[in-house]
């Protein structure tokens, strides 16, 4: 993984807009500036785990445009958590034409 997205994958979770300060912010939005695109799949993978509950003042886009560039994207075994941003980059690739893919009964 590239120091760009190490960067941002090792601040965490993105707080929510409602409980964060001003230094979380001023924390975030350089190193989501500076990050490399596009991004590898191993990196969507690791960044999709980075979205907090809103959009974290508009810095959330920045992950999912960054998300949306790896190569293999949709990857759908990043896509199985709960959250907003997962559902909505399930929505996007979707209304993009993919579908994720069928598992039968045994789990395979």
């Amino acid at each position: 993984m590239r120091a760009g997205i190490e960067r941002i994958v090792a601040l965490g979770r993105m707080p929510d807009s409602t409980a964060a300060t001003v230094e979380e912010v001023e924390r975030w939005e350089p190193v989501l500036g500076a990050a490399p695109d596009p991004i590898t799949d191993e990196e969507a993978m690791a960044l999709v785990a980075c979205f907090g509950s809103d959009d974290f003042f508009g810095l959330a886009f920045s992950i999912r445009h960054l998300v949306e560039t790896a190569p293999s994207w949709p990857i759908w075994e990043a896509l199985t958590g709960a959250g907003p941003w997962v559902e909505d980059l399930v929505a996007r690739a979707r209304n993009s034409g993919y579908q994720p893919p069928v598992i039968d009964e045994e789990g395979s």
